[in-house]
């Protein structure tokens, strides 16, 4: 049996060389992106708390090491546990409430190993971007978390952007998305590869996205390898596409893909699963 596999690998490689070595070339310049909302850490969600569920973030944390990922939802606690069980990522964002670290994170993490931090910045979706405070009609305060990074594997710059719209009011939706994509052209003079990921709370009709849909690729959309599948689970009683990764100036999105595996015996590892794409440079 080894042999015969071993010579249809080797007819691969004869015929197609260019499918192998655009696949080699995806697998060492490919950067690996998730977005994460992890579901706040003080809610009260019985067997699916976050108490008992943490075994299973972990997991999924290790078996999909992204080389950056955005989390929505998050309390101080729960960016503690991720940063004290993996050593090789680290994290920036601050609390929505304060600046500081009061109230949920809109943080990203990136593995050190394979990513180095050149700067970052938060801004909160409202009229006054600068200081803690709610826009228009959002039920909560919101924020966007940015940052310049740089690729260790490539040596390029690009940017990541990480949010989380409002789940009610829609001109805080509309609003919070433009002064994002507003945000991204100011951040951005050198027009370096960017990265946009987060829960927006809207679906991929809703015509707020139209601006973005211009600017950058819902990486959903256009990746050879893709799924369609739900973003929000609600614990098995909800159901919609909420949950995003937006990208611009890369050459290629070999890959997108909703993680619906189980991790620690558990069917849900949060009320939203989580979303992965590759991107090369």
């Amino acid at each position: 049996m080894k042999k015969y596999l071993s010579f249809f690998i080797a007819i691969i490689f004869t015929l197609f060389p260019d499918v192998v070595e655009a696949k080699k070339d995806s697998e060492s310049t490919g950067l690996k992106v998730m977005s994460y909302n992890i579901r706040l850490g003080s809610a009260n969600d019985g067997t699916n708390s976050w108490a008992l569920r943490y075994p299973a973030t972990a997991e999924m944390i290790e078996d999909q090491m992204p080389d950056i990922f955005g989390v929505q939802e998050a309390l101080a606690s729960q960016i503690r546990f991720i940063e004290d069980n993996f050593v090789d990522y680290k994290s920036v964002g601050v609390g929505r409430e304060d600046g500081k670290k009061d109230g949920e994170h809109m943080s990203i993490f990136w593995n050190k190993k394979t990513v180095s931090l050149l700067k970052w910045g938060t801004f909160w979706l409202s009229e006054t971007p600068e200081k803690p405070s709610m826009g228009w009609d959002a039920a909560c305060k919101r924020t966007a978390t940015w940052a310049l990074m740089k690729c260790k594997k490539t040596g390029k710059k690009f940017y990541y952007v990480n949010t989380h719209l409002d789940h009610k009011g829609t001109e805080a939706q509309k609003n919070g998305l433009k002064l994002i994509v507003d945000r991204i052209d100011d951040i951005n003079p050198e027009g370096y590869p960017m990265i946009l990921t987060g829960d927006f709370n809207i679906t991929p009709d809703n015509p707020n996205l139209v601006e973005l849909d211009s600017k950058m690729h819902s990486v959903r959309k256009v990746a050879e390898k893709t799924d369609n599948h739900d973003t929000f689970n609600g614990w098995g009683k909800g159901k919609g596409v909420i949950d995003y990764i937006y990208a611009s100036g890369f050459s290629a999105y070999p890959e997108y893909q909703t993680i619906t595996k189980r991790y620690a015996d558990r069917k849900f590892v949060s009320d939203h699963y989580p979303i992965c794409a590759i991107l090369v440079f």
